[in-house]
């Protein structure tokens, strides 16, 4: 699987993003008793998680790639 630099960038600078978001709005929860807080907040931290992985594996592949003698940009 191969994506393009940006693409790359854009996928981490969310999963970066999103963290501190969820915990901002975990505490938000708690104060206000917004309701399906608790599921909202599980359903972003859970999407977190996911794009984390997603980023770690376009890195390996780019990696390899360069090893390979190939260019990602």
């Amino acid at each position: 699987m191969k994506v393009s630099n940006r693409t790359y960038d854009v996928i981490k600078f969310i999963a970066l993003l999103v963290a501190p978001i969820c915990t901002f709005f975990a505490a938000l929860v708690e104060i206000w008793g917004i309701p399906y807080g608790p599921q909202i907040v599980a359903t972003i931290a859970a999407l977190d998680t996911l794009l984390g992985a997603v980023v770690i594996i376009l890195k390996n592949i780019y990696e390899k790639s360069l090893k390979g003698g190939e260019d990602n940009g």
